[in-house]
């Protein structure tokens, strides 16, 4: 029976390139059981020893880390090396190292990584109930979803939920609206489904919105752009979010991919509770 090892991958970004990587990395070894553990955005040494202590817990920890600063990355490696860690940037030869380590030949297969296997068939049934639970549709099987993201327009629900679904996780986006309520299926108690508000900076809001009815060519003045208007919807959601002891998230200055770390850091939060 083959050992199981703990898996953390650890980037000072987003961990996109990093979790490439890896899924290019396990598709090299036919036996290979793992659990995986994301690590976003760790730029100090507190957050490192956060880590390593949670590694110390766990039975055959493996460390990839992509972090640019080398100060941190030496310290990185050093606390790994004091603790008996296998710890690995990736630009070394991970496929040569991964075989020592695991005691098994990688079957060297080109593009292996793209292999139909579990998760990409979660991947694409992802996408698809994302696809279709856009923008507040089909709300009556909601709770089926991994993530629910709330917002007012311009809030970057679309594009944050398709990245998401990407990355393997149902996800519906319901757009809030003056005086139009949520589903009611969101005020239960101990749901399943992850929900998370996002708003944003109401100048910032004003301006894309602005900007896309000139898009559009719709020159009628409307609430949608009024400034005013805005702040009030923005105000208005943040104490829905509050009301319910919702996560919120601030995406004025962040892009989709941080945005969306941001949202499986949560997550991840959520199931250690």
């Amino acid at each position: 029976m083959n050992e199981k090892y703990n898996v953390y991958l650890i980037s000072d970004s987003t961990g996109e390139t990093l979790d490439r990587i890896f899924l290019s990395l396990k598709s090299q070894f036919e036996n290979f059981e793992y659990e995986k553990k994301e690590f976003f955005f760790v730029r100090t040494e507190q957050q490192v020893n956060k880590i390593i202590n949670d590694c110390k817990n766990n039975n055959n920890p493996i460390i990839l880390y992509t972090i640019v600063e080398t100060k941190l990355a030496k310290y990185l490696s050093k606390k790994s090396d004091e603790n008996y860690i296998p710890c690995f940037g990736v630009l070394g030869n991970l496929i040569l190292a991964f075989s020592k380590l695991l005691n098994q030949k990688a079957i060297h297969k080109p593009s292996a990584q793209h292999v139909l296997d579990e998760d990409y068939y979660k991947r694409i049934e992802a996408i698809q109930f994302t696809m279709g639970h856009d923008d507040g549709r089909k709300t009556e099987d909601i709770l089926n979803s991994d993530i629910i993201l709330l917002g007012v327009s311009r809030t970057s629900k679309t594009p944050t939920s398709i990245y998401l679904a990407n990355r393997g996780f149902k996800t519906a986006n319901i757009p809030l609206v003056l005086k139009q309520k949520i589903p009611e299926e969101l005020k239960k108690e101990n749901l399943t489904s992850c929900i998370i508000g996002l708003f944003a900076d109401p100048e910032r809001l004003a301006d894309i919105r602005r900007n896309r009815v000139a898009l559009m060519e719709d020159s009628k003045s409307t609430e949608y752009t009024n400034l005013e208007e805005i702040k009030k919807e923005v105000e208005d959601s943040k104490k829905l979010f509050k009301k319910y002891n919702w996560p919120t998230i601030d995406v004025t200055r962040k892009s989709v991919e941080e945005t969306a770390a941001s949202i499986i850091k949560i997550i991840e939060i959520k199931k250690n509770k």
